[in-house]
């Protein structure tokens, strides 16, 4: 989808060094990790950059691992050339670049479907906009073809009929973030935080008034004020090298317009002084506080160390404000901080969500003290080091990404656009390596000391819970596409019974490991909603060696990331880590597997921020409804009737006990019941005895394996509509839903094939008729959820309250026409089976990307054979087979609707659609 990306301190600061080669050894003879944390690997981006004539700056990077080419087309024009009563153009002018152009007048995401490309996108920021896509190597004329057609030959095909549409799309893409909870503060802060007129002080997507009133003339010289070729940057990176670049990049864009002259506008960071307060009433679920001060801009030394700083204070489990407000006193559910950065300006966030009962003024209180107490006696040694190394540790998790949000191309060309510079990650990198507690402190107190801006945003009352010249006659043949290539996969048993499977892949020096258990959600059924996603979380909150904050610690000082959760189905206790601190991670991984303490004052820490987290789900419209949906189609007592979010309930929380944790943890968390998956650099021999050494005790017990009920409840008959109330929100939620086949059912592929025509991608037939046609969504789809029991297949479509009724008629109309007069064609099959398969030898470029296809492929039953022989199944797919599946899955006569909305808008028009029983549920629960 077209969407806004405003990255945050974080993303930000990973984009600057992502997909960085190390020039550190994968293999380090030491295993005193504490050594180990002061080496801060040295990263390297090898580019080349090359101008043409017209202006255009190229950058490449040569990345020979797998045949794809990112391409990332960055303009250096955002929200902030906008003027006052013309805002929200940069952003809207996005869209229109994706509508086709002179010589290819059709929707742009059409031809790279087929052609296998991933990761395509276009976003706009304050700063710039830009366009990407991945595509395999022999689509690369192709990609260059689309990106210099749209750059050079657009405005012939930018008609008031295209303007209209996406004016409506942006429209409901901003209505879609308004009825969020919160969603209306971004704008507020925009215009409190900067002065008027200064080019951040209004929101990336505009008014509405401004969206209105643009005119066909105004967009027209949008495009030729800020679309030219000198003010572009064109960053290659992957299967390709400079020389090929140059007689690419010369032929597709030579002779297009250079465009005018513009002028970089300078650093305005309108620094404030003394404290101004707000206050906002929403319709959230929790009051929180917004608490900013304007600061240093990219590019400078302070934005960095007032990232650090930011961590340190409120980013994660470690940080004080954490500790002291969720841990400690529990007055908060929630905290949060980063350093917004941005070209003329950055700004320094910190969040936090009160607790039921507990008054803003009194967390305001705290992180007074906490930060006027970072500020005097700066941060320790150990946060410093610690701090440090766990964002150098996650720069060398990119290292495999060439495109996509924070990789190679995103940092290249964030370099030379922001910086005059693709190799500026070098100046940040030693900025961060070299960073003292005095550069912090004193950052801070520059900054932070004076000049902040304070909302709280508290609920509503009544609030319920130029050489060879391409040709343009037609679009570039894309050729044979590279096959698939996977790693061989090996297998061993350990002596306990685990099963392990590795996939050995050395590019970065990094392991991924998965180790799954057949629970989940579904192990609830017998049991207490939300006890399988309760029990995993609190495998990390106290050990038989650590406190949760201790292995928090020593966790974020080893650059090790160890999640333990639940979904529908499985169970996941999920590994990544640096290979040089990989016996040292795994002992920490067996700790937590096999040394939980449940402590009680942790349950009940935990138990109040699960709470106030429901409530959270119960306010978003889409969390609201899968919340009540699935207990609606499978019934009271099947194992999926739990609420999707895997939460659980109120009353089931609160009913929760330590020995209901210990005994879900006993009984499904064994040898016996899992399946151990590594992707990464090491070998068999390296990593099997380290696994019987941490895992040697870990031994099933002699009781029986469990197994989850999973049995196909009964078809709904007819169908049946349930309406929840939100009143004042500018959108309504529609989902629509059914039962359908097993992920493990034999035509899988197919089902999966006919749902993608229907829903299932961006030129689906629904997104193409309510979003692009009709202008009513941000975007409209259907899913099939592939479960190892019974699936569901539904429709889901955010839409502009006065248009409800109709674009209920419209999903009807989608469902019945296709599963009868109008079934797929032999156009809507071939794209997607281009698609699903050329984009095939591309998909597993990261570790984890591989890690997670063979432990889905795993579980389902099937074997690395199956796996690799996707595509030959996908091409084997006939349209006859299409038609059958959607005759035999489809049943748009007995649907069950679930509709979140402003009742008093569109109960009446509903009604009158005669869909079937209408409920009104009151009671989420």
């Amino acid at each position: 989808m077209k969407m806004i990306k405003t990255l945050t301190a974080v993303a930000v600061t990973t984009a600057l060094l992502a997909g960085c080669e190390t020039t550190q050894s994968a293999r380090s003879e030491t295993t005193d990790t504490r050594q180990v944390q002061q080496q801060f690997p040295n990263v390297t981006v090898d580019y080349e950059t090359f101008i043409l004539d017209n202006g255009l700056t190229v950058v490449v990077h040569e990345d020979r691992k797998a045949p794809i080419v990112a391409v990332n087309v960055w303009y250096a024009v955002g929200s902030k050339d906008e003027k006052p009563g013309k805002t929200g153009f940069a952003h809207l002018f996005e869209h229109l670049m994706f509508n086709g152009t002179e010589n290819y007048d059709d929707e742009y995401f059409g031809p790279f479907e087929r052609a296998g490309a991933t990761e395509m996108n276009g976003t706009t920021n304050n700063d710039r906009t830009n366009y990407f896509e991945n595509v395999p190597t022999p689509a690369l004329d192709l990609a260059l073809w689309m990106e210099s057609d749209r750059m050079g030959h657009l405005l012939g095909a930018v008609t008031q009929d295209k303007l209209d549409e996406q004016r409506g799309v942006v429209q409901n893409e901003k209505r879609q973030g308004e009825a969020q909870p919160y969603g209306r503060v971004w704008g507020y802060l925009a215009e409190q935080t900067f002065p008027e007129g200064h080019p951040y002080s209004w929101s990336v997507i505009g008014s509405m008034d401004d969206l209105n009133n643009a005119s066909l003339d105004d967009v027209h010289q949008w495009f030729k004020d800020y679309y030219g070729a000198s003010n572009a940057v064109l960053v290659l990176a992957g299967d390709i090298d400079v020389a090929t670049a140059k007689e690419k990049v010369a032929q597709y864009f030579g002779d297009i317009d250079p465009g005018k002259p513009l002028k970089k506008l300078e650093a305005w960071v309108a620094k404030r002084e003394g404290t101004k307060r707000a206050v906002m009433q929403d319709d959230v679920p929790a009051a929180r506080i917004y608490r900013i001060w304007n600061t240093a801009q990219l590019g400078t030394a302070d934005h960095e160390y007032l990232s650090l700083l930011s961590d340190i204070l409120a980013n994660g489990k470690n940080s004080r404000l954490y500790e002291r407000l969720v841990y400690d006193e529990q007055l908060a559910s929630s905290v949060g901080g980063f350093q917004f950065g941005r070209d003329l300006a950055g700004q320094f966030f910190i969040t936090a969500d009160a607790k039921s009962g507990v008054e803003l003024d009194e967390i305001e209180q705290i992180i007074d003290e906490e930060l006027n107490r970072l500020l005097t006696e700066g941060p320790t040694a150990e946060e410093l080091q610690r701090t440090k190394f766990s964002t150098t540790a996650q720069f060398v998790r990119q290292t495999e990404k060439v495109g996509g949000f924070g990789g190679k191309s995103d940092l290249l060309a964030s370099g030379m656009v922001y910086h005059g510079d693709p190799g500026f990650y070098r100046q940040e990198m030693e900025w961060l390596k070299n960073a003292s507690a005095a550069d912090l402190t004193a950052a801070g107190q520059r900054w932070l000391s004076d000049g902040d801006f304070i909302l709280h945003v508290e609920p509503q009352p009544d609030y319920q819970a130029n050489e060879a010249i391409a040709s343009r006659d037609s679009l570039p043949d894309v050729g044979d596409l590279p096959l698939l290539d996977l790693p061989e996969l090996n297998t061993f048993t350990l002596s306990n019974g685990l099963e392990v499977y590795l996939a050995e892949r050395s590019d970065t020096p990094t392991i991924e490991f998965n180790l799954t258990f057949d629970a989940g959600y579904a192990a609830d059924a017998n049991a207490k909603p939300g006890t399988a996603s309760f029990a995993m979380s609190m495998l990390k909150e106290g050990t038989d060696n650590y406190g949760p904050m201790e292995l928090a610690a020593r966790l974020e000082n080893l650059g090790t990331s160890l999640s333990t959760t639940a979904s529908l189905d499985t169970s996941t206790v999920r590994m990544d880590t640096l290979t040089v601190n990989l016996p040292e991670s795994l002992a920490l991984m067996n700790e937590v597997l096999q040394r939980p303490t449940f402590p009680e004052d942790e349950i009940e820490r935990k138990r109040s921020n699960w709470l106030e987290n429901i409530r959270k789900e119960q306010a978003r419209p889409q969390t609201q409804a899968l919340r009540v949906l699935p207990k609606l189609m499978f019934g009271e007592q099947h194992a999926y009737s739990q609420p999707f979010t895997g939460s659980g309930t109120v009353e089931s929380i609160n009913a929760l006990t330590r020995a209901d944790l210990v005994d879900h943890v006993s009984t499904w968390m064994r040898p016996d019941n899992a399946r151990l998956v590594i992707v990464g650099d090491t070998t068999e021999g390296e990593i099997k005895p380290l696994l019987e050494q941490q895992f040697a005790n870990w031994n099933a017990p002699q009781s029986p394996k469990p197994a989850k009920q999973l049995e196909r409840p009964q078809e709904q008959k007819q169908g049946r509509v349930f309406l929840i109330d939100k009143p004042g929100t500018p959108q309504s939620l529609i989902i629509a839903g059914q039962l359908a086949p097993s992920g493990t059912a034999a035509n899988a592929d197919t089902i999966d094939v006919m749902n993608t025509i229907l829903g299932g991608s961006f030129t689906s037939r629904l997104n193409m008729n309510l979003r692009e046609d009709k202008g009513w969504s941000y975007g409209a789809r259907s899913l099939w959820l592939d479960n190892l029991g019974p699936g569901l297949l539904m429709a889901l479509a955010p839409v502009q309250t006065d248009k409800t009724k109709e674009s209920i008629e419209e999903i009807v109309k989608e469902f019945t026409q296709y599963e009868g007069s109008e079934p797929a064609t032999e156009d809507e099959l071939a794209k997607v089976k281009a698609n699903k398969t050329a984009k095939l030898p591309g998909a597993y470029e990261t570790k984890g990307a591989l890690l997670g296809a063979v432990t889905e492929t795993l579980n389902k039953g099937k074997t690395m054979r199956y796996l690799e022989a996707y595509a030959q199944r996908v091409q084997a797919i006939d349209l006859a087979s299409v038609k059958d599946t959607a005759e035999t899955v489809l049943r748009p006569d007995a649907m069950t609707w679930v509709i979140v909305g402003d009742l008093s808008q569109i109960e009446d028009k509903v009604r009158e659609l005669n869909l079937g029983e209408v409920t009104i549920l009151e009671d989420m629960e």
